[in-house]
């Protein structure tokens, strides 16, 4: 949309050069983000354990509870129900892990570029003034 025409102007402006600073800005913009995004789904992850290992308590305590039960209490659908819950947990978890993992890779790879990137500015004449060594 209306951001790749700016790029595609930016970085078509000026040569070799200008595309090359325009990628690096781009690539030190856009790692903070997935550096944040990953931490976020980090988090999540967490908070899904978490959430599951109480789920797994909950449940074993309404089974004890209805094993002691004098009266016939029948709380097996709410256990199934518990139990339900806790697989779709461990699914939304699975999906946070994978997502997690190309979040991982997709940080490896932008700093893999701009290293490479770097690297050909400093060969062709020097790094700009204006980055950041980082």
């Amino acid at each position: 949309g209306c951001y790749a025409v700016v790029a595609s102007r930016a970085a078509g402006s000026g040569g070799p050069a200008a595309r090359e600073l325009f990628a690096e800005g781009l690539l030190q913009f856009l790692r903070p983000a997935v550096r944040q995004l990953d931490g976020h789904v980090h988090a999540v992850r967490e908070s899904q354990v978490e959430l599951r290992e109480h789920i797994d308590s909950l449940a074993t305590e309404l089974c004890r509870i209805n094993e002691d039960q004098k009266v016939a209490l029948d709380l097996d659908p709410y256990v199934k129900k518990l139990l339900n819950a806790r697989r779709r947990v461990v699914l939304v978890n699975n999906i946070l892990q994978n997502a997690q993992e190309r979040l991982r890779r997709l940080n490896h790879s932008v700093a893999k570029e701009t290293m490479r990137r770097r690297a050909m500015l400093e060969a062709a004449g020097g790094y700009p003034q204006g980055l950041p060594s980082k």
